[in-house]
């Protein structure tokens, strides 16, 4: 994955040699369509053509039971949430678009790339030299650990997105967890301070994210002070995915206060009025 800046040309140039049986060798597992779109854009740079190259290389990656997802969906399917494609396969993915249609992109533009319209949107605004926003910011599970202090077995966040004063984040209840094993016994029931735990963790985190005193260096701990208006609606097993949000609700220094839920599969399962944090300098911890 290049770090380096776009250069791309949209205006048609002389064919190199056998940039045309290179290029089908780089797109032999994609449909047809796709390849004829990658050659006619190489020839002309006419945007329009990106979308279907972009879909065609993205399909190339997906397993049969999701193909039909992508086909008949819009820009607002998620690579990992509704086609199951996993952070290494996402980079595969972008680097053959890259390889195809001579776009760079940065390792960190990567990340916030996160539905097939922020994709196409993307790579559309790269080539035409219109730069596209992103509407909110993506960090993958290597991020998280970088930020919080909690760290595995103890960090129930993989994904979060931060979209100003709110973030939502994900927790796939693998059943591997070691606490499982006694709850309960013969029925493997994630903890109800668990989900409360992950809710607070995502607030934690999207503190950190965006605390304009960390950008200056500054060390700061923070400490979980209560919760109020708890609610749990539902019970959640092994192979579910926790859905996260919480919203900044007030904040007044030292003390942080977020509110949030969480769903499964769209249904609500757990809920807070109110979660507390207490922000104070290492020093004074």
């Amino acid at each position: 994955m290049s770090n380096e800046g776009t250069n791309s040309n949209l205006s048609a140039s002389p064919a190199e040699p056998n940039a045309e049986e290179l290029l089908k060798e780089t797109l032999k597992r994609c449909s047809p369509e796709t390849i004829t779109a990658a050659l006619a854009f190489r020839q002309s740079g006419d945007v329009s053509l990106v979308p279907t190259v972009v879909l065609g290389i993205v399909e190339r990656f997906l397993e049969p039971e999701v193909i039909d997802t992508l086909r008949n969906g819009d820009d607002s399917v998620k690579f990992m949430e509704d086609l199951g494609m996993d952070s290494l396969t996402m980079f595969e993915a972008i680097m053959m678009v890259e390889e195809s249609l001579g776009v760079s992109i940065k390792n960190e533009e990567l990340w916030d790339l996160r539905t097939v319209g922020d994709l196409k949107g993307f790579i559309s605004g790269k080539l035409s030299g219109v730069e596209v926003t992103a509407k909110s910011k993506f960090y993958p599970i290597e991020q998280i650990a970088a930020v919080l202090p909690q760290q595995k077995p103890f960090l129930f966040l993989q994904t979060a997105e931060i979209d100003g004063k709110n973030a939502s984040g994900t927790y796939a209840i693998s059943g591997k967890e070691d606490f499982l094993e006694g709850h309960f016994k013969d029925n493997p029931v994630f903890p109800a301070s668990i989900m409360l735990e992950a809710l607070g963790q995502l607030g934690v985190f999207h503190f950190l994210a965006t605390d304009e005193s960390q950008a200056d260096g500054a060390e700061e701990s923070i400490f979980f002070t209560g919760a109020d208006g708890v609610r749990c609606h539902r019970v959640c097993k092994p192979g579910e995915t926790l859905e996260l949000s919480v919203e900044l609700k007030r904040r007044r220094d030292p003390m942080v206060v977020y509110s949030g839920k969480i769903l499964v599969n769209g249904e609500k399962a757990a809920s807070v009025e109110e979660i507390a944090l207490i922000v104070a300098p290492k020093e004074q911890a």
